[in-house]
């Protein structure tokens, strides 16, 4: 789906233009998306596969839910329909706790320019794996993980391709939000 999203200048600030997803992916406009890390009681991270119709790093592990905010959205409404749209689940804004905004700048080899602010949040999710409803064309899988096997493959970032190559930093920052959650 080619929807418009929001331009922001390369701090992050709105300068009042929107553009089309794939316009914007062209040009390598900035723009922001909305990443959520579910967690649950039990001391486990919900990650998420993506999907092998995916045209950037299919089939890796990366963040619960993650997508762009639609033009007009605020961060927490792009984190309510993505969670939604991609697993089923209804989280509350009260319940997103922001953790931070990110830069990811990165280009692809396919041509995508891809200059995101990642507009970042931990929310509780209560529901088991077998309630979750995947939305096929974004998600192949998920699973939950112990907080140790997520610092592992933080640690191993690179080495075995399980997660979406990314700043290591920002996994580690979602590990440590998570872990000061639940002490």
């Amino acid at each position: 789906m080619d929807e418009y999203i929001d331009i922001v200048d390369k701090h992050g600030n709105p300068t009042g233009k929107s553009e089309l997803k794939s316009i914007i992916h062209q040009k390598g406009y900035f723009h922001h998306t909305a990443h959520v890390w579910f967690y649950n009681k039990q001391g486990e991270i919900l990650l998420s596969q993506r999907s092998a119709k995916k045209i950037i790093c299919p089939l890796m592990w990366d963040v619960s839910v993650a997508g762009h905010i639609d033009a007009g959205e605020t961060p927490k409404q792009g984190a309510i329909r993505e969670a939604q749209e991609e697993i089923g689940f209804t989280v509350l804004e009260s319940s997103l706790q922001p953790i931070g905004v990110f830069e990811c700048f990165q280009s692809y080899d396919n041509g995508i320019i891809d200059n995101e602010f990642h507009n970042t949040f931990i929310a509780e999710i209560t529901e088991p794996l077998s309630v979750l409803k995947r939305q096929e064309e974004e998600v192949e899988a998920l699973k939950f993980v112990t907080l140790d096997t997520f610092k592992n493959l933080i640690e191993h970032i690179g080495e075995d391709n399980h997660f979406v190559p990314s700043n290591k930093t920002y996994y580690e920052l979602a590990w440590r939000s998570i872990m000061e959650k639940l002490a």
